[in-house]
């Protein structure tokens, strides 16, 4: 199942650290990422998401190849990629994956202008580890589907370096008693 997290940070700067560093743990598969999104909201107060992935290129990108393709069978390569572009990039605009999008601007709604949320969707984590890494990485925790201990033990992993205090996980409860 997957799991929800969403965190606020004073500026779009600290939620793209964030990112690059779950980034880093997915590389090292302590963490299994379906989506990762910031939204931020510009100073004319209007919400934008920043998506790892732009499903509207990628969708005008493979349909300019498939009629360019379909277009060489029938001798008209320029409209095949034309429309084969087109309709793709409407497909990939229609396609919503991973974090539903309105979900994600009404929550960011919000912010106040020049802040930033970064919406996770992990599909698994090694939570020790993982609370290891994210030490320090700052914000405050919005919205979980994480129970109550595990958004206490994620919140204590973020805010530890401003405390200077390590985060306690059922490793070191158990090696401290």
């Amino acid at each position: 199942m997957a799991t929800l997290v969403v965190i606020g940070y004073d500026t779009e700067t600290q939620a793209e650290e964030t990112k690059l560093k779950l980034a880093q743990l997915q590389k090292e598969y302590l963490i299994e990422l379906e989506d990762a999104v910031i939204a931020i909201k510009k100073p004319n107060g209007k919400v934008k998401l920043i998506q790892p992935v732009n499903l509207t290129a990628t969708g005008a990108a493979s349909g300019s190849f498939w009629g360019l393709l379909i277009g060489m069978i029938f001798m008209m390569p320029i409209v095949g990629v034309a429309i084969g572009a087109a309709t793709g990039a409407i497909g990939g605009a229609l396609t919503d994956l991973g974090i539903n999008d309105n979900f994600m601007k009404n929550i960011a709604e919000n912010l106040k202008p020049g802040g930033s949320q970064l919406f996770i969707l992990f599909k698994s984590w090694t939570e020790d580890k993982a609370l290891i890494e994210l030490q320090g990485m700052g914000g405050t925790i919005i919205q979980t589907s994480l129970s109550h201990e595990d958004t206490e033990k994620l919140q204590a992993a973020l805010d530890a370096a401003k405390a200077d205090e390590p985060v306690q996980t059922a490793q070191t409860a158990d090696a401290a008693s």
